[in-house]
């Protein structure tokens, strides 16, 4: 499915289904993606229609302990031998991960910056060991995955070279996913908040006839307006086939922080009602949070918007010295 496409499923989905997004967004966005624009023929053949038809689950294997955005931290190693790469590392904070059939591990095969790149594990290779499973706040499943001189083959190597420059093309279109939920989720909770206002009677009054009240719906609904215009014009506008990495870091950030505004602002304005684990509240409040980290915090998309104005402005950078 084109990102485009996508971005309008998931989006339809999570304002009508929130929980059955999860499965829409394992399918179109993240680990499978990166599977499908990377991996050679028989990788495909052997994989990607296995996880198409259902029958297998790929996450991505990229955070560790101590590297989370910052990617060029990563300390997982791997080394050539027998005709393919021993890999040698611990990662954490993967979706789906105790449950996953496949991984795809982001590590490194030298000390050079430009030597990072990502290779498929199954969950079946010898020397790969899942830790317990924890799970998020909103619910989601994860666990440490440890690789202890794992063999792949040579076939199983996604990238080896400037992985991180190559990959993150495509991992825009999981930003765009992510994005995507947050103004689902965001209208779903302007639409609760709404209903609930024209219902609720306090005062004599219904809610919806305060009029500082009526401004929340006001501003959950300009802003969740905007945020929707800014992740289809990402998600449309691309550069040789992607999204441009501007567009979708500035969309990112501000999608998910409006889609918990709105998550958040409907639970205030729910009051008791809205903070309690009864009706879909509590979900659309916890998932909207993690998504401002997730996938790239929104002080990483900031870092990302910030580059791209300076280069605009001035290329040499003596501009930002200036102000």
């Amino acid at each position: 499915m084109a990102a485009g496409d996508s971005v309008l499923v998931i989006e339809s989905v999570a304002r009508t289904a929130p929980h059955l997004a999860d499965a829409v967004h394992s399918s179109n966005f993240g680990a499978i993606r990166q599977i499908a624009q990377f991996a050679e023929s028989d990788l495909l053949k052997e994989i990607l229609r296995e996880i198409l038809a259902g029958k297998a689950l790929p996450s991505i294997a990229m955070s560790e302990p101590g590297a989370g955005s910052a990617v060029n931290d990563l300390v997982t190693r791997a080394r050539k031998d027998r005709g393919g790469y021993r890999i040698k590392g611990e990662k954490t904070f993967n979706t789906n991960g105790s449950v996953a059939t496949h991984y795809v591990v982001w590590t490194r095969f030298g000390e050079g910056e430009r030597e990072l790149g990502a290779v498929v594990v199954p969950a079946t290779a010898e020397g790969f060991v899942r830790g317990a499973p924890r799970r998020f706040i909103s619910g989601e499943v994860f666990c440490s995955l440890y690789f202890d001189d794992v063999l792949v083959n040579s076939d199983h190597v996604l990238m080896r070279d400037d992985g991180l420059r190559k990959m993150m093309s495509v991992f825009n279109i999981e930003r765009l996913g992510n994005a995507a939920r947050s103004v689902g989720l965001g209208r779903l909770a302007l639409d609760l908040a709404t209903d609930y206002m024209l219902e609720r009677v306090t005062g004599g009054k219904r809610l919806s006839d305060w009029q500082g009240l009526r401004w929340k719906l006001a501003d959950m609904r300009i802003r969740l307006e905007a945020a929707q215009l800014m992740v289809y014009r990402a998600a449309t506008e691309l550069r040789n086939g992607l999204p441009d990495p501007g567009l979708v870091a500035s969309a990112k950030c501000f999608a998910n922080e409006t889609g918990f505004f709105a998550a958040d602002t409907t639970l205030q304005i729910f009051g008791g009602y809205g903070y309690t684990t009864e009706g879909p509240l509590e979900y659309i409040w916890k998932r909207t949070r993690g998504w401002m980290i997730a996938g790239g915090s929104v002080e990483i998309m900031r870092n990302r918007v910030s580059v791209g104005a300076v280069a605009r402005v001035q290329p040499s950078g003596s501009h930002l010295l200036a102000h």
